[in-house]
């Protein structure tokens, strides 16, 4: 399966994420979702932020140029929110998947197709 097809399928597929994108754990976007741009800057740190979680709660994410708060950080995920909508990163081996939920999704339902399929691409190596 192509890494856009993950995109458009496990994820944006779902109807629960409505923007995604999986970026190269070092550096690089392998596939996102149309229309959802992360400028190189908001790139750089989110590749940053599982390794500094202290800091991405004290200060947010900007993600595609919209500010989220953080509610929970770790070397693992990122869950951040903003009113209703909310995004989700999770770090994998290689990767990184950075998704948006826009209600009525909600954050859980989201949350578990995210971390799904990250736990399906550290089993297969990614």
């Amino acid at each position: 399966m192509s890494w856009q097809a993950y995109v458009d399928t496990n994820l944006v597929g779902t109807t629960k994420i409505a923007q995604a994108a999986i970026l190269g754990a070092q550096g690089g976007v392998w596939a996102t979702s149309e229309g959802f741009e992360i400028s190189p800057d908001e790139q750089a740190r989110i590749l940053q932020a599982h390794s500094q979680p202290s800091a991405v709660e004290a200060s947010g994410l900007i993600i595609a140029g919209v500010k989220y708060f953080c509610l929970q950080a770790n070397e693992r995920s990122i869950y951040l929110k903003k009113g209703a909508d909310g995004a989700i990163v999770v770090k994998t081996t290689q990767a990184i998947l950075c998704c948006i939920y826009e209600a009525p999704a909600q954050a859980p339902e989201a949350t578990t197709i995210v971390e799904g399929l990250a736990d399906y691409l550290i089993g297969v190596g990614y």
